[in-house]
């Protein structure tokens, strides 16, 4: 059986993430945090898929959190793979640089940063074992362009996209990719408080994008049409940054 664990899947990107990869023929491991009704609900969507998911609860920023979870659902699933990786787990806690406190950098660091690292690497040992594997990170425009008051969010979205490209270069041998996905403006429960009617003046296309917009990116880099794409970040941002 062949599984695909997606990190903060219960919602937004994440949930339009797990369903594509159901839609594909992938059992879905959908990682939550704190809101086991969210994840509920997005298995039950995976579900209707006909296929079959599990929720999955743990802190992408605890080591030992991750590879609890991840030790337990292998002893459980001794003949079965987890074949895709999509690191989506990530935070946002906004404001200024001059006055920002100590954890609202750290925290924002942990989930993004140190989630890829702990959850990448005990799977990235897995897929070397078996020659084969996709790793998808989702990133931001903020990590390619840099965002005014996000500087800890820009900061840990550009060091993942650091990670995405030196570690596709290295694991590239065994027929394992590691890409990046950078949304733009995206409807989801992150961007609902933001003035979208100003925003999207900003984005050539004039409107926020959908969350399955980025599904399919993803979709695509997981499948494999993408065999010979590793290292990259694909941009999802109606234009607004090339």
């Amino acid at each position: 059986m062949k599984y695909a664990l997606v990190t903060g899947g219960s919602r937004g990107i994440g949930r339009a993430i797990c369903v594509k990869l159901a839609e594909m023929g992938y059992n879905v491991l959908i990682n939550y945090q704190s809101n086991e009704n969210a994840a509920n609900e997005t298995l039950a969507l995976v579900k209707e898929k006909g296929i079959d998911g599990e929720t999955m609860k743990f802190d992408v920023s605890k080591q030992d959190e991750v590879e609890k979870a991840l030790n337990n659902w292998y002893e459980n699933h001794t003949e079965d793979i987890i074949e895709v990786l999509v690191n989506n787990a990530g935070i946002a806690r906004d404001g200024l640089f001059a006055i920002m406190k100590n954890e609202d950098w750290h925290d924002v660091l942990n989930t993004s940063l140190h989630g890829f690292f702990y959850t990448t690497r005990f799977l990235a040992q897995k897929m070397l074992r078996k020659r084969y594997g996709r790793i998808i990170n989702i990133v931001s425009l903020s990590g390619l362009k840099g965002q005014a008051g996000q500087v800890n969010y820009s900061a840990a979205k550009a060091a993942v996209i650091g990670a995405t490209k030196a570690l596709g270069q290295e694991i590239a041998k065994r027929n394992i990719t590691v890409n990046a996905v950078a949304p733009g403006f995206i409807k989801t429960d992150m961007t609902a408080e933001l003035p979208e009617d100003e925003l999207k003046k900003l984005v050539p296309m004039q409107r926020f994008g959908e969350v399955e917009e980025v599904s399919e990116i993803v979709g695509f880099l997981a499948s494999e049409k993408a065999s010979y794409i590793t290292g990259e970040v694909i941009s999802v941002n109606g234009g607004i940054y090339t």
